[in-house]
């Protein structure tokens, strides 16, 4: 797939989904008779694996930090593209499941299901807990890890939420609340003769959302790169970690914009997020909203109809009809380092760090691989 240079603000990343895509890790791992290139080697050699997925280490910001991340960048492998949108919520659900965003129907951080925008993460709604309102089994209903339920390793108060009923349901979940027993679990599991071990560590995501990209996240940057070197150093001798991760990064600050009084008199409500935010159009106003959009936002988004955004595949090469609906009539898809702002999507502090958008910083991940020794 062509990649647009990493200086050029104006191009953008679809994601790779017939090839290097995140949705294609696990289905390659488990069930493909034959590896495809892009994946290395080592992985499908070695007689157990695990699979560390890393939210929030894009491969562009893991080459221009190799100082901090000596373990990784001696890892073999290259980059692969992660699922549009590049957010956490839809691209866990791609990795765990094997597909699409079109097809899972997890399409984005906040979800219009019927009149409710749901935050798929907190699995939450305006009037509260949405898990009876929108069971996670009905919103996405696809087996997880080709439904071999394979051990999960990831934080112990993700075990009852929402989104691990959507994506990882019928896995057999280990929870952990400290990073130095995400390695104490999986290599116990590995050493008990689990031949597929899955890990999960969201300390890059949350960091970077917090502080940005600056000294914080640089140490956080450091500690993960300690924290590899350390499980590599446990796992028994023929052992694969590979390493993988959701979306890059791009640090946004202040650079928040509410979208235009014009926009916003033909929008019902809007989903999505700040750098991939849907807009949903009064009835009869879908076309007035894109003219609106393409007027006052062309200049810093991807401004595009629910079908040109279809008819390129953004959301895979199948949507499922029913799924269709979820999307909005319009989405600004931030280019730079702007964000779109809607007060309904709120948290406890404001988002310095962000991702989203089909930049290259946002959309390519690594998928690297050592064997243990």
């Amino acid at each position: 797939m062509p990649l647009p240079d990493a200086d050029d603000l104006d191009s953008y990343v679809v994601p790779d989904y017939a090839g290097r895509c995140v949705t294609n890790v696990v289905p390659a791992l488990l069930e493909w008779p034959d590896l495809p290139p892009w994946l290395p080697a080592i992985a499908g050699d070695a007689s157990q694996v695990v699979l560390l997925v890393l939210d929030g280490l894009g491969w562009d910001q893991l080459q221009q930090h190799r100082a901090l991340m000596p373990v990784l960048h001696r890892f073999e492998g290259d980059w692969i593209s992660t699922v549009a949108p590049s957010t956490t919520a839809a691209a866990l659900t791609s990795i765990a499941t094997g597909l699409a965003p079109g097809e899972h129907g997890v399409v984005g951080y906040r979800v219009l299901l019927g009149h409710d925008v749901v935050n798929m993460l907190r699995w939450t709604m305006e009037r509260g807990d949405a898990r009876r309102a929108h069971p996670p089994a009905t919103v996405q209903p696809h087996e997880a890890f080709c439904g071999q339920r394979p051990c999960i390793v990831t934080k112990a108060e993700f075990s009852t939420t929402g989104f691990t009923a959507a994506h990882l349901a019928g896995c057999r979940f280990h929870g952990y609340r400290q990073p130095s027993s995400l390695v104490t679990q999986v290599v116990d599991l590995v050493r008990a003769g689990e031949p597929f071990v899955y890990a999960y560590y969201d300390g890059i995501d949350k960091v970077s959302h917090e502080y940005g990209l600056g000294r914080y996240y640089r140490a956080e940057l450091h500690s993960v790169d300690q924290l590899v070197a350390w499980l590599l150093a446990e796992l028994p001798a023929g052992t694969a970690l590979l390493v993988t991760a959701d979306h890059g990064q791009v640090e946004t600050g202040t650079n928040v914009v509410l979208p235009h009084p014009e926009v916003l008199a033909a929008t019902t409500v809007q989903s999505g997020e700040g750098r991939f935010r849907w807009l949903h159009a009064r009835p009869g106003r879908a076309r007035a909203l894109h003219e609106a959009a393409l007027a006052h936002h062309g200049a810093h988004a991807w401004v595009r109809t629910r079908d040109e955004v279809l008819t390129e595949g953004w959301f895979g090469p199948v949507v499922d009809e029913h799924l269709a609906g979820r999307l909005g009539d319009v989405c600004l898809v931030a280019k730079g380092t702007v964000a779109f702002d809607d007060p309904a999507d709120t948290g406890s502090f404001a988002l310095v760090g962000r991702h989203g958008s089909l930049t290259r910083a946002e959309m390519l991940v690594p998928l690297v691989a050592a064997l243990a020794r």
